[in-house]
């Protein structure tokens, strides 16, 4: 994903092909996210004005650069777990041999899939909290950058939500989806954090 242009990879996410699909896009949107408030930080970063927040600028613009990546990756599994799913759904059900083994073979696909969106929903949670930590020192001229940034990574986050969801309701094993979704529900903690940025950074620019 990271070696195509960015129309090359709308045109195949627009294609009848079942992936990449909206996982994929929300790891995407996670990546711009991230990919914001790197930008925020190395137009704060060296600015004799914000000095005061050169080390947390810093600090966040190396996590906010691995989060970035570490997104691509994720947008690449997802579309890797949803093809292995639609796999699974393919395989011959002719028997009761084939039959048994063909809902295995969905049922540990599905866990693959609900996974990786989580991660994707940990990972926009994450740059989410790196846009509250430099909403206070950004150079005021990218502010509302720092609110697209938040917001990016909230529509990614719901959207990684939605892909967890939907294969946790096919998954039979109840005590790992209940883990699964435990964990999710401490992720989806951040969209009201998020809200909190984007309200207080339209506050800024009005006021």
């Amino acid at each position: 994903m990271r070696d195509q242009k960015v129309g090359e990879w709308l045109e195949k996410l627009a294609s009848k092909a079942s992936a990449p699909g909206g996982g994929a896009a929300a790891a995407l949107n996670a990546a711009t996210g991230a990919a914001l408030v790197s930008m925020v930080c190395n137009l704060t970063i060296g600015k004799p004005k914000y000095v005061e927040h050169e080390l947390t600028m810093t600090d966040v613009l190396s996590k906010a650069n691995e989060l970035r990546n570490e997104a691509l990756v994720l947008a690449e599994a997802d579309a890797e777990a949803f093809s292995a799913v639609m796999a699974a759904y393919g395989l011959p059900k002719d028997s009761d041999e084939d039959k048994a083994q063909r809902t295995e073979a969905i049922q540990s696909a599905l866990v693959r899939a609900a996974e990786v969106p989580l991660r994707i929903a940990g990972l926009a949670a994450e740059v989410i909290a790196l846009s509250g930590r430099i909403l206070d020192g950004a150079n005021v001229n990218v502010l509302s950058d720092v609110a697209v940034a938040a917001d990016s990574a909230r529509s990614a986050l719901r959207s990684a939500a939605i892909n967890v969801e939907i294969n946790l309701y096919s998954m039979k094993d109840e005590d790992l989806r209940e883990e699964l979704a435990g964990k999710l529900a401490d992720h989806l903690g951040s969209l009201d954090t998020a809200d909190r940025i984007v309200g207080s950074v339209n506050e800024r620019i009005t006021s």
